[in-house]
C-alpha cells in the first residue's frame, strides 16, 4: 500500500522510502545467498556446482528463489536462515526421510521439498534425485496434445443480435 511516508513491498516485504526505485523481481544469486551462514553459503556454493556439472541449463534468480531450468525448471532453491529449501520436480513420488513434503506440480510432475544445512548434505541420495530431475524435465514438461470428447463447433462469422 502507497502512503506518503513510504510503502512495504508485498513480494519481498522490504520498506520503500517516496521516490526511491525499487525493483524486487530483478534480483541476484549474489542478493539471495548474501546472509547465509558460512554453513549454508558452503552448501549453497556445492549444491550450485553439482547442478552446474549435470550439463546445459539456465541459473537465474527469480523473487526469493535460485531456479535451474533446461526448458522448463526443474528444480530451485530458496536461501533461508536456517536451511538451503529445496524443490526438485520428478515424475514419481519419493517416501524418503530427508524428503519433507511433496506436492503436485501437475498432471505430470510432483514437487519434493528438502532441507539442506550443511555441505555434507549435498550428497546420494540427493544429488541422484536432482540428476533425475534434470534427466526427465523435458519429458515431464512436454505438452502432448488432449483429445475432446466432442468435436469443437466452427464459429459462425455471423453476430447475432437480440430481440
Amino acid at each position: 500500500m502507497k502512503r506518503d511516508t513510504g510503502w512495504e513491498c508485498h513480494h519481498c516485504k522490504q520498506w520503500v522510502e517516496p521516490g526511491e526505485a525499487h525493483d524486487c523481481w530483478s534480483t541476484t544469486e549474489a542478493a539471495l545467498t548474501d546472509g547465509l551462514s558460512d554453513d549454508l553459503r558452503d552448501a549453497w556454493e556445492r549444491l550450485r556446482e553439482t547442478a552446474a556439472e549435470f550439463g546445459d541449463q539456465r541459473i537465474y534468480a527469480s523473487g526469493r528463489c535460485i531456479m535451474f531450468s533446461r526448458k522448463a525448471c526443474y528444480f530451485f532453491v530458496r536461501p533461508r536462515r536456517t536451511a538451503l529449501e529445496v524443490c526438485f520436480f520428478l515424475g514419481r513420488t519419493i517416501r524418503h526421510p530427508k524428503v519433507r513434503r511433496t506436492d503436485a506440480a501437475s498432471r505430470k510432475k510432483i514437487a519434493h521439498i528438502v532441507h539442506i544445512a550443511h555441505r555434507d548434505e549435498v550428497e546420494s541420495p540427493i544429488t541422484d534425485w536432482l540428476a533425475e530431475a534434470y534427466d526427465t524435465t523435458d519429458t515431464l514438461s512436454g505438452r502432448t496434445p488432449t483429445r475432446r470428447s466432442t468435436p469443437k463447433r466452427p464459429r459462425s462469422s455471423r453476430t447475432r443480435t437480440h430481440s
